[in-house]
């Protein structure tokens, strides 16, 4: 089934040219169903190549999904068109007064800060408390899980020796939870960050769900037991040649990067990267999509608040 997004939204050809199921707004509005709405609060610096790769993951479902993107109202985007975040974006103000069936909060380029040092960690915070009403079940990537990770259970994050970058094998824990149904016992997934949350912070607390970790890359996956809120430190939505984009650019600004670790063939930059996690992460969204938002949510979007 489709995923719906405004007629004009760029990535919607590319999506269509890659036999991607999308609606526009003109037919949708003809459509006698209830669809899922679903909210993403995009941090990431370019914010098109995100959209591309979120929307691809959320149009593998037979469920039609509708679409809105929001920032956050007090920062200043610096590397995506001011036109294109009017015609396409909403900041959060605009938005507290609905409700949404799933919400998706990204990662951002900020890790190195510390959270309160942040220029829109208290509008963060208001968006966190806010899903807890407002939204059926909310999806915290990279730098948003360490977020929520600290926000709702106060888990401290830890700079890392070294950038984590690469293609990591992880396995399965807690089998019998839906998000991870279909899973394969051992899966691949790529990292890319500076900072962590302990493996052990996250296991001790009884609050937190583990269902994927990594001896290397650490706890991949982990929700609290409702499905109300998912932490994903990775980015499985990441595209084939991201890692690949991520250190050509850190290489330009001269920060010397290591090599993304099992991600080139032979570890050969000029090879291109296998693409070893799309199966996975089409499963993960779709039965985040299926069992923590579809099942959950109230037929009435008014309703989550009670219905929760």
């Amino acid at each position: 089934m489709p995923i719906r997004i405004q007629n004009d939204l760029p990535v919607k050809a590319i999506l269509e040219n890659e036999n991607i199921f999308v609606m526009d707004e003109n037919r949708a509005q003809s459509q006698d169903i209830r669809p899922l709405k679903i909210c993403i609060l995009n941090l990431m610096p370019l914010k098109e190549d995100t959209e591309l790769q979120l929307l691809r993951c959320l149009s593998n479902t037979p469920l039609q999904v509708d679409v809105e993107f929001i920032i956050p109202g007090s920062h200043i985007s610096q590397n995506t068109s001011v036109n294109h975040l009017n015609r396409f974006y909403s900041t959060f103000s605009e938005v507290q007064n609905n409700t949404y069936d799933g919400l998706i909060i990204t990662g951002a380029p900020v890790e190195l800060m510390e959270f309160e040092e942040v220029d829109y960690w208290d509008e963060m915070t208001r968006i966190m408390e806010w899903s807890k009403e407002n939204v059926t079940s909310t999806y915290h990537i990279c730098w948003g899980a360490q977020a929520g990770l600290y926000y709702h259970f106060g888990l401290p994050k830890v700079r890392l020796g070294h950038k984590l970058s690469g293609i990591y094998k992880h396995r399965v824990m807690n089998r019998r939870t839906p998000l991870v149904r279909g899973f394969d016992d051992f899966f691949y997934a790529p990292h890319s960050r500076y900072t962590d949350v302990p493996a052990s912070e996250i296991h001790k607390n009884s609050d937190l769900l583990v269902l994927a970790e990594s001896d290397e890359a650490g706890v991949l996956l982990c929700m609290t037991p409702d499905g109300k809120q998912i932490f994903v430190t990775g980015h499985l939505e990441y595209d084939r040649m991201t890692l690949k984009n991520e250190y050509e650019r850190d290489m330009k600004k001269g920060i010397e990067p290591s090599l993304p670790e099992h991600y080139f063939l032979n570890d050969d930059a000029s090879q291109k990267p296998a693409l070893q996690w799309r199966a996975h992460s089409n499963i993960l969204y779709s039965n985040w999509l299926n069992y923590y938002v579809y099942q959950n949510t109230p037929y009435d979007l008014g309703q989550i608040g009670h219905h929760n």
